[in-house]
């Protein structure tokens, strides 16, 4: 058995694209196709997220209790971060959907995206092609920006988010 060196931030990703796709059958070349991933390193963010407990050993199921546990407790001290200056991008966290129309904020949060049609202060993705994944599946934006909301957001805010994670993660199957 390989060497477990912790997880990385874009295993997160992963594990929210398999959650996206809900019941849907799925392949890892798949995956790699829709992240812009390589396979080997798909295959080796499976390994890294069976190891942590957030995946079924079948390599199949997220294990959704211990996502949102790690989403809501872990994600602003693994992997933290501060809004920086302003740029063009593609909205995250409450100033993206679905959390936007709940929140008023004056401070918009943006993944820095050169295709994005959005301004306001950068905040890193967990993944450098999260935005161009993000465009193909909404499903994935959604809980990219929810999960984002988590690692910088305040109380109401990050209570806000984790409702709709939990709901969206539980949900049986989700939309495509």
């Amino acid at each position: 058995m390989k060497k477990h060196n912790g997880m990385r931030p874009h295993d997160i990703v992963v594990l929210l694209k398999i959650a996206a796709k809900g019941s849907a059958p799925w392949m890892m070349k798949d995956l790699a196709s829709e992240l812009g991933i390589s396979p080997s390193e798909i295959s080796e963010s499976l390994h890294r997220s069976v190891f942590a407990g957030l995946l079924s050993p079948d390599k199949r199921r997220v294990m959704k209790a211990a996502l949102l546990e790690f989403l809501q407790f872990g994600m602003k001290y693994v992997y933290p971060q501060q809004p920086g200056g302003m740029v063009r991008g593609m909205a995250t966290a409450h100033s993206a959907p679905p959390l936007v129309d709940q929140i008023d904020s004056k401070e918009k949060l943006v993944w820095p995206f050169s295709e994005g049609k959005d301004r306001g202060h950068a905040l890193e993705p967990l993944y450098s092609g999260a935005a161009k994944a993000s465009q193909k599946d909404p499903k994935l934006y959604e809980l990219l920006a929810l999960t984002d909301t988590l690692r910088v957001g305040r109380v109401r805010e990050k209570n806000i988010a984790l409702t709709k994670l939990k709901a969206t993660l539980n949900e049986e199957r989700m939309d495509q």
